[in-house]
């Protein structure tokens, strides 16, 4: 048999024969405790968890609506129900729409009302109870996710690092290539895992972090991205044409990681059979927005795909790459209102074209 759950209701009034004929009628149902005055209540809800409160209107030192409006700070939880035979509309109605009060019962009662009134704000009361445990729940489940990201951003990073270096090391000591292609294999997973790494790292960011608003200097910060990444490919040439003439705010974080996914990928998908292999870098900035073009001669996208490449984990007919990057960038874009448009046929190169508000 399922046991219920006791309720605990506190009433308040300075009658006596009141209190007595509340506590007879409501035993049976739930837990009852009673106060002739505001600070006998105080006294009851200091020691005890109550889920509803009733109080009369009327009372010497204080009104019902008083008293309520001096819980909430301290006893926000129970849910609170008026009794009055006469009461100033307005003060009644400000204390509905303030929050002081759950419901009122007229005054004398109804017996059949008020015990569904005192039902009904325990529902409330055990809803709000179970939503806050939910949130509780979720942030716990928050802060877990934190220390996750936190692991991957540095305990991961760490030997990955370590690995690297030591594939530089073989490179000086022309060893490299004593043991055919593995070493080259090595660095390709090494780098491949890397690349996984920040792009789990930038989804994290990019869904958690809000939109900041800061001063963007589209040169330099393309020149930093092109220095990092074509290092992954030294064959690739880099053309870059910006004008800048108006100073732009933007979300220097989001703004990057849109940049770095674009040139990221007009490197790692280039056409191998390309003698001359460029990305041209185009950026037009006026007081209005950052008009952006990514040009490369690489191995092209198929029209038909064109609506699917941003979708999460899409990776068409190549294996590169984790299908997150488009993705992580189409959801930088909303946060920013931002648009992106592309235009590429297969071994005809890609342009992408992307469209950033200037916050000014």
């Amino acid at each position: 048999m399922i046991k219920m759950p006791s309720i605990k209701v506190l009433y308040v009034d300075d009658e006596p024969y009141n209190l007595e004929s509340f506590r007879a009628m409501f035993r049976r149902q739930y837990e009852i405790f009673t106060a002739s005055s505001a600070m006998e209540a105080y006294d009851i809800l200091e020691k005890t968890e109550v889920h509803v409160i009733v109080s009369d209107q009327k009372m010497p030192d204080i009104t019902g609506v008083e008293f309520f409006k001096s819980l909430k700070e301290k006893y926000p939880d129970p849910l609170r129900i008026l009794v009055t035979g006469f009461v100033d509309v307005q003060v009644l109605a400000d204390a509905i729409n303030h929050g002081d009060i759950y419901h009122y019962i007229t005054k004398p009662w109804n017996d059949l009302d008020l015990k569904q009134s005192i039902a009904n704000a325990y529902e409330a009361y055990a809803a709000r109870a179970s939503l806050k445990e939910k949130v509780i729940s979720l942030q716990r489940s928050n802060d877990e996710l934190n220390r996750f990201v936190y692991s991957i951003s540095h305990e991961l990073r760490a030997p990955l690092t370590s690995a690297i270096g030591i594939i530089n090391l073989i490179k000086l000591e022309d060893l490299y290539h004593s043991s055919g292609s593995y070493w080259e294999l090595m660095e390709t997973c090494i780098k491949d895992l890397d690349y996984y790494i920040n792009n789990i790292l930038d989804y994290y960011k990019n869904s958690r972090f809000e939109a900041e608003r800061e001063n963007i200097d589209f040169q330099a910060l393309v020149d930093r991205l092109i220095s990092i990444h074509k290092k992954s490919d030294l064959d690739v040439k880099f053309f870059t044409d910006i004008v800048q003439e108006n100073t732009f705010f933007g979300d220097k974080f989001r703004t990057e990681l849109i940049f770095s996914n674009l040139i990221s990928n007009a490197i790692r998908y280039q056409n191998p059979e390309e003698t001359d292999k460029k990305v041209d870098v185009l950026i037009r900035v006026n007081a209005k927005e950052a008009l952006i073009n990514i040009v490369d001669n690489g191995v092209g996208i198929p029209k038909e795909i064109h609506d699917k490449i941003f979708n999460q984990f899409f990776r068409g007919q190549s294996e590169k790459g984790t299908g997150l990057g488009l993705f992580i960038l189409k959801e930088a874009l909303s946060k920013l209102n931002g648009s992106i448009t592309v235009d590429s046929l297969p071994k005809a190169g890609s342009r992408f074209i992307v469209r950033l508000p200037n916050n000014v």
